[in-house]
């Protein structure tokens, strides 16, 4: 989907529309002096006022042992979000599944499907999403990333319809054929995205570096499938906006406090914002933080509207799924409604839904 010269009318003014749908990445952040209960009733929130945004999915990511995320048990929560909400897909970005059995996945999924059906996506990675001393604790084969297509396989099959003989079936599940997408920071998982015919999701919110050539070898890969007749990629980003540049910078301060914590080894909550992020880090973590933070939109509505632009015209995207470290619920809030002006969600509501994934 591109630009077509078509205009949507947003806060009096006109823009170009459509850009390719928006979705949302929360990892149900803990911020400081907030419990998690608190963070998970912010999620369920934000994916209300998401979808009266328009917005296309609310996905959730598994992470163990991260003292600043509250979404570990990812299954349980999609169940927490669909439950209040009514039209908005809701699903995973992504469950780990080597750190699961596919049949388990299946049950979950397919429960959450027969639950709140059409409205759940599941997004597999092969990453731990924790720590090695975690690994263990979750009983994790070191090598089980290496059997990460086969799982995939596996719950394919475990979602088809049951076959003559088959001893073993997820219930719920069997035959609610949950889509399935890939996730990926490098070729390998748009390579598989690619050869199995599936939907592909790259995480250059955090990962930027092999965005455009995991994009080509997934486009160059790509077998249509029962799934998915074409590509269909998806683009994860950074966006915090604000009324002003400046408000959205400050905002920003607290992902590259984040990012600056990853480069040092050291966990926490989300951390408010700060006046001078330079007397924070050092020019070394500053090199490497924003490494990981290249791709992300920081500014007014004027701003990132251009910078959504840019970045499709740059990857072809079918759809951008933006992430959110803000320290306040309400700027939060407010952040997503000023990406769903800057880019006419809005103003397309009405307009019939992209068929694709």
């Amino acid at each position: 989907m591109r630009p077509n010269g078509r205009e949507a009318k947003v806060r009096g003014s006109l823009m170009p529309s459509p850009l390719p749908p928006l979705s949302v990445l929360d990892l149900a952040f803990i911020p400081e002096g907030a419990t998690p209960g608190r963070a998970l009733a912010n999620s369920l929130d934000l994916a209300r006022h998401a979808e009266g945004l328009g917005y296309r999915r609310f996905w959730l990511a598994e992470h163990h042992n991260m003292t600043g995320i509250a979404s570990a048990a990812t299954a349980v929560v999609i169940g927490h979000v669909a439950a209040g909400t009514t039209r908005i897909r809701v699903g995973a970005g992504g469950i780990m599944l080597p750190n699961h059995a596919p049949l388990v996945i299946a049950e979950q999924f397919g429960t959450l499907e027969a639950l709140y059906p059409g409205r759940i996506d599941l997004g597999l990675g092969r990453a731990p999403g924790t720590d090695g001393a975690t690994l263990r604790a979750l009983r994790r084969d070191y090598g089980s990333a290496e059997r990460f297509p086969q799982d995939v396989l596996e719950l394919q099959a475990l979602f088809g319809p049951v076959r003559e003989g088959q001893s073993v079936q997820a219930v719920p599940g069997a035959g609610l054929r949950v889509p399935l997408w890939i996730l990926g920071s490098s070729l390998f998982g748009a390579e598989l995205a690619g050869l199995l015919g599936l939907p592909y999701a790259f995480a250059s919110h955090f990962a930027p570096d092999a965005l455009l050539p995991a994009l080509a070898a997934y486009r160059a890969r790509f077998q249509p499938s029962e799934q998915l007749q074409r590509p269909y990629a998806m683009v994860g980003i950074n966006v915090v906006a604000a009324e002003t540049d400046g408000e959205a910078r400050r905002l920003f301060t607290t992902a590259q406090q984040q990012f600056t914590r990853l480069v040092r080894g050291t966990r926490g909550l989300l951390p408010p914002p700060i006046d001078d992020i330079e007397a924070y880090w050092s020019p070394a973590e500053k090199a490497q933080a924003s490494r990981m933070l290249a791709r992300s939109l920081v500014g007014s509505r004027e701003t990132v509207r251009a910078g959504l632009e840019a970045l499709v015209a740059e990857t072809g995207a079918d759809e951008v799924m933006a992430a959110s470290a803000i320290y306040d619920h309400g700027a939060r809030r407010a952040s997503y409604a000023i990406l769903a002006e800057a880019h006419g969600t809005l103003a397309a509501q009405a307009s019939p839904e992209r068929s694709a994934a």
